[in-house]
């Protein structure tokens, strides 16, 4: 499901003091939204939409707070803050 973004991490041979950002978040519904962000400051986001479970990748302009839109449906897929949350 989360492919690109792995095969990123890998064909790079990536660490983690290497990313600018990484994060994987649950969202509603079955959702998640990964996004990997390198020194070039463009963002890589996988998705599953929880509006309609459709699986994409996007790449944009990394800028917090973040977001991506999904392909199918239109629906704005924000990242959550971590802040506050008990489930991670």
């Amino acid at each position: 499901m989360f492919g690109k973004i792995d095969s990123i991490i890998k064909e790079k041979n990536l660490k983690p003091s290497r990313c600018v950002y990484h994060t994987m978040r649950l969202l509603e519904n079955g959702g998640k939204v990964r996004v990997l962000v390198l020194s070039d400051r463009i963002a890589r986001a996988e998705y599953i939409c929880p509006k309609c479970g459709f699986c994409g990748f996007v790449e944009a302009e990394w800028k917090r707070p973040f977001s991506v839109k999904c392909e199918k449906c239109g629906a704005t897929i924000k990242v959550p803050k971590l802040k506050g949350k008990k489930d991670f």
